[in-house]
C-alpha cells in the first residue's frame, strides 16, 4: 500500500481548492464536488523541474489523493518494459495504452468500471503485424497480452483466453486464402473474432468509431484494416495510426461519462498521470490529445505530466507559471498553436521554513544543531529530494549523537527508506537519483574535482584513459549534464552544489582506503601539477584540497602589502573554496576550528621571519582556516569563528597602508554574508560581488 509523504511547499496542488481539485472537479481524499476552473476544456498540466525537484513524488501524491474516487492511472514514460520476444505489433506506445486502460478500468466510488472496447479493437488490429504461420507461438503470446485490456470489455471472456485459439485458426485460414496485402486482412480477421468471442451486442457497435479513420468512408471495419496497414508501414503513417489509438483511449473514457446524469453516478474527471513526459513516449501520448482539443473536440480527461526539460520544444507555446501562483487560479488561454493547451508549472525549491519542518518531523525534540536545517537547505538549494533524504537520515541517529551533526556528516550516514528494506547509504542514494542515466558515478566523481572544462579535460586524459571509446570523457559528461538540465555556472565543472558534494564524497570515501584516500589524492595531485609550479590561486586551492595550507598562507602574506586589496580578498575567497579533505567517520569539532581560533598553531612557522612577519603569518593562517570553515557548504556556521574572522580582518585593516577601508568593510559585511547564508561578497557588501 502506498504511504503518503509530507510534500512541503506543494499545497498549491493538493489543497482542497488547489489546482488538482479545480482540474478534476473533486477535492482530494474526500472526493467532494469542486468547481471546474476551465469548464469543458482543461489544459494538459505539466510540472517542470530538474532532478530531485519532487516531480515524481508530486504525481504519486496526486494518485494517492484521488485513487478510488475517479478513474486514474500513473505511467512512467521512462520505464515501459518490453515483453519478452514480442512482435512488431508491440511498441512502447501500444504497451503504454494497454497499461493505462488496465489502470483506468477498475470500479471507483459510486461508478461502474470503465470499458475500453474501441482501444481493444485498435490494439487487436495491430497486434498481428508481422505475423507468419511459421511463428504462431509469438503471435499467440502477442494476442494473450491483450487479455487484460479485453477484460475491461468482458472480464470473464477477456481473461479466459479461449478467443486466442480461434483468432489463430482464423488467421491461418485467412493467410492461406488471401492474395491481398496480408496485414490488413489479418487485422480484419482478428477484430472480427474478438468481437464475436468477447464483445456483447452493444459493445460491437463501438467498432463503427473507426469509420472516421483515413480512407474508411464511415466503415469501421475498413478503418481498422487501414489502421493496421498504416501501423505496419511505419514513419508518418504509423504516427497517424498511433495518434488514432490514443484517441480511442480518450473516446472510451468520454463515452463512459456520456449520459450519466443520475445522482450517484460518475463525478469529477478521469486522471492520467505521466511521469517523465519529456521523453518521446510522453509526446506521442499527449500530442494527439492536444491536436484533437485544438480542433474543437472536447473530452473528460485530465492529463497531469512531468518534464525535466522546462525548455522542451513541446512546451513552446505553453502558458508558463510557477507553483505558488496556481494555488487559486491557473489561467491557460488557448491560442492557435496546439501547445497553447498546456499549462507548464515550474516546481519551485523548498523554502528554509520547509526545510526546518522536515527536520522537525524527524527530530521532534530538536536535538540537532539549530543551524543544520538551514545548512542543508543551502547545500541542496531547496531541492526536495536532498532536503527530505538528509532530514530523514537524522531520524536514524541516536538522539545523544545528533548535536554533532553537519551536512557533511549526514552524507556519510545510512537511511532506511522503507520499513521492509535495509538501510542504504545517503550519498549513494542521492547520487543514484541525481546523476543522469548512463553516466558512470566513478567517472563523474573524478571530474567533479575540476574547476572548469579545461581542468576536467586534463583529468579525463590522465585519470580516465580508456573510460570511453567515443571521445573526450569530459565533454561527454558535460553534454550529459547539460542534456539533463543541470545548471552551468562559472566556478565548477559540476555547478550544482548538491550534485558536486555527493560526487566528491564518493571520490573521497568510495574505496574505503582511509587514511590513504588514494583516488582523492591522485585526482587533486593531477590538478596540482596541471596548474604548474607558480603559486597561482588555482594551485593553492589544490594545496588545500590535499590538506596542505602553508604555501597558501605564505602567498597571502607576500601579497598582502600590494595595493589591490580587492584582488587579495578575492584570492583568499577562491583559495578557501577548496573542498575539505574530510576524515572517515570523524567525530568532534572540525580541525579547522582550532586553527582559526588560535588554539592549534597549525604547524611550524617558516624560517627567517622577523616578529612582524611572524605575527602577520599567524594572523593569515587563522584567517584562511576561518574562511575555509565558514564558507564550506558541508560545515555549519560557528559564532566563535565568525568573531575571530572579524577580529583578524580588523587587525589587517590597521596594518595595510591603502586598504584600510576595504578590509574594515570585509570585517563588517562578511559576517553578514555568512549569517545570511550567501557567498562572501567582493567588494564587501555588494550583493552582486564577484
Amino acid at each position: 500500500m502506498a504511504v503518503d509523504r509530507a510534500l512541503y511547499g506543494r499545497e498549491a496542488v493538493l489543497d482542497e481548492s488547489g489546482l488538482a481539485a479545480r482540474l478534476t472537479g473533486l477535492t482530494p481524499y474526500s472526493f467532494a464536488a469542486a468547481g471546474y476552473e476551465h469548464g469543458d476544456d482543461p489544459p494538459v498540466t505539466v510540472f517542470t523541474g530538474g532532478r530531485g525537484m519532487g516531480k515524481t513524488a508530486l504525481l504519486k501524491q496526486v494518485r494517492n489523493s484521488y485513487r478510488g474516487g475517479t478513474p486514474l492511472a500513473l505511467l512512467d514514460c521512462a520505464h515501459i518494459e518490453p515483453p519478452l520476444d514480442h512482435g512488431p505489433g508491440w511498441n512502447p506506445l501500444t504497451g503504454a495504452l494497454a497499461e493505462l486502460a488496465v489502470q483506468l478500468s477498475p470500479r471507483v466510488l459510486s461508478a461502474k468500471p470503465v470499458e475500453f472496447p474501441r482501444l481493444s479493437l485498435g490494439l487487436a488490429a495491430v497486434a498481428v503485424t508481422g505475423w507468419s504461420q511459421e511463428d504462431d507461438d509469438r503471435a499467440r503470446r502477442d494476442l494473450q497480452r491483450l487479455g487484460p485490456v479485453l477484460a475491461t470489455v468482458d472480464e470473464a471472456k477477456g481473461a479466459a483466453g479461449t478467443w486466442v485459439s480461434k483468432v489463430l485458426a482464423k488467421l491461418a485460414a485467412t493467410a492461406t486464402e488471401s492474395t491481398a496485402p496480408l496485414v490488413g486482412v489479418l487485422a480484419e480477421a482478428t477484430v472480427e473474432t474478438v468481437m464475436e468471442e468477447v464483445f456483447g451486442r452493444y459493445q460491437r457497435k463501438s467498432g463503427a468509431w473507426y469509420g472516421t479513420y483515413r480512407n474508411a468512408g464511415g466503415r469501421g471495419e475498413l478503418g481498422l484494416h487501414q489502421l493496421a496497414v498504416d501501423f505496419e508501414q511505419g514513419g508518418r503513417r504509423r504516427e497517424e495510426a498511433e495518434g488514432f489509438l490514443v484517441g480511442a483511449l480518450v473516446e472510451d473514457l468520454r463515452r463512459a461519462y456520456v449520459g450519466l446524469t443520475r445522482r450517484g453516478t460518475r463525478r469529477g474527471r478521469p486522471v492520467v498521470l505521466l511521469d517523465n513526459a519529456h521523453l518521446p513516449l510522453g509526446r506521442r501520448l499527449i500530442e494527439p490529445v492536444l491536436r484533437d482539443r485544438s480542433a474543437g473536440h472536447r473530452d473528460q480527461l485530465v492529463i497531469v505530466a512531468s518534464s525535466r526539460d522546462r525548455d522542451h520544444e513541446g512546451l513552446s507555446r505553453a502558458t508558463r507559471t510557477r507553483l505558488p501562483e496556481v494555488a487559486h487560479r491557473a489561467p491557460c488561454p488557448r491560442g492557435a498553436d496546439i501547445t497553447s493547451g498546456i499549462l507548464a508549472v515550474e516546481l519551485t525549491p523548498l523554502s528554509a521554513t520547509h526545510a526546518q519542518a522536515v527536520f522537525d518531523r524527524y527530530d521532534a525534540a530538536g536535538r540537532v544543531p539549530a543551524d543544520l536545517p538551514r545548512a542543508v537547505h543551502r547545500l541542496s538549494g531547496g531541492r526536495p529530494l536532498g532536503v527530505a533524504l538528509l532530514g530523514q537520515a537524522v531520524g536514524g541517529v541516536p538522539a545523544a549523537e545528533r548535536e554533532g551533526l553537519t551536512p557533511g556528516a549526514l552524507l556519510g550516514l545510512t537511511v532506511r527508506l522503507r520499513e521492509d528494506a535495509a538501510a542504504v547509504p545517503v550519498a549513494d542514494t542521492l547520487l543514484g537519483e541525481l546523476l543522469p542515466p548512463g553516466l558512470r558515478p566513478d567517472v563523474a566523481a573524478v571530474l567533479a574535482a575540476a574547476h572548469d572544462e579545461e581542468s576536467a579535460r586534463v583529468l579525463a586524459r590522465t585519470r580516465l584513459r580508456g573510460a570511453s571509446v567515443e571521445g573526450d570523457m569530459a565533454l561527454l559528461v558535460r553534454d550529459a549534464l547539460r542534456a539533463d538540465g543541470w545548471p552551468e555556472r562559472g566556478g565548477h565543472f559540476v555547478a550544482d552544489p548538491l550534485l558536486r558534494a555527493v560526487l566528491l564524497h564518493r571520490l573521497r570515501f568510495h574505496d574505503a582506503d582511509a587514511p590513504e584516500y588514494a583516488a582523492w589524492r591522485a585526482v587533486h595531485e593531477t590538478l596540482h601539477r596541471h596548474y604548474g609550479p607558480e603559486p597561482t590561486p588555482y594551485r593553492l586551492r589544490q594545496e588545500l584540497a590535499l590538506g596542505r595550507t602553508e604555501e597558501a598562507v605564505t602567498e597571502l602574506r607576500l601579497g598582502f602589502p600590494e595595493p589591490d586589496v580587492l584582488g587579495w580578498l578575492a584570492r583568499l575567497r577562491f583559495v578557501a573554496s577548496a573542498p575539505y579533505p574530510r576524515e572517515h567517520r570523524h567525530t568532534g569539532p572540525d580541525p579547522r576550528r582550532a586553527v582559526a581560533l588560535g588554539e592549534d598553531p597549525g604547524g611550524p612557522l617558516p624560517d627567517a621571519l622577523d616578529a612582524d612577519a611572524t605575527a602577520l603569518h599567524l594572523c593569515l593562517r587563522r584567517l584562511l582556516h576561518a574562511v575555509w570553515l565558514l564558507t564550506d557548504p558541508l560545515a555549519l556556521p560557528d559564532d566563535d569563528v565568525i568573531d575571530k574572522l572579524v577580529h583578524e580582518l580588523r587587525r589587517l585593516s590597521g596594518r595595510h597602508l591603502t586598504g584600510t577601508s576595504t578590509l574594515w568593510d570585509a570585517a563588517t559585511h562578511w559576517p553578514r554574508d555568512i549569517r545570511a547564508w550567501r557567498g562572501l561578497t567582493v567588494p564587501p557588501g555588494r550583493e552582486d560581488g564577484v
